[in-house]
């Protein structure tokens, strides 16, 4: 299984269209996971139009979009526990706040945004995952959003580019 993760498309402040490698990824998965910041409601249908939608409202989506979007949800996928928050809030880094989200939950994957950074990397004995951002690089080299294959096993990686 095919799962494309991204966050913090913030469009269309940050981009008139999604980037060409974001859009062949959306093509051909199974499932598309976003971290929040989609920023309005057509930018979310967007994404909708590709398949199904997985989704968690972040900090400066539209009111309408924290209305119809929970903060923190927990899927299943072949098995796998996935946890999805933004990661915004006072205190903490963003990954310590993500971490935090799922303090009580048995999940094998959180992922979040928030920073735009991507971030990959295991902690106390949960993989974290921040896809950055395929919209908004801020200062770093690259756009980037993350792919998540689940067959016998699970591996998430990023996808980069200029």
């Amino acid at each position: 299984m095919k799962i494309v993760v991204v966050s913090d498309t913030h469009m269309p402040k940050k981009g008139k269209g999604l980037p060409e490698p974001l859009v062949n990824d959306l093509k051909t998965c199974d499932l598309i996971i976003h971290g929040g910041d989609f920023n309005t409601v057509d930018i979310y249908e967007a994404f909708q139009s590709y398949g199904e939608l997985v989704a968690v409202a972040g900090n400066v989506d539209s009111q309408d979009l924290q209305s119809l979007l929970p903060q923190k949800r927990i899927i299943e996928v072949n098995g796998v526990k996935i946890g999805l928050v933004h990661g915004d809030g006072k205190g903490k880094t963003t990954e310590g706040r993500a971490l935090e989200a799922f303090d009580d939950e048995d999940v094998n994957v959180i992922i979040f945004g928030h920073s735009h950074i991507p971030y990959s990397r295991y902690t106390k004995g949960v993989f974290l995952f921040n896809p950055g951002s395929p919209t908004d690089k801020r200062k770093l080299p690259y756009y980037s959003h993350g792919i998540l294959t689940i067959t016998d096993g699970w591996r998430c990686e990023h996808v980069f580019y200029e």
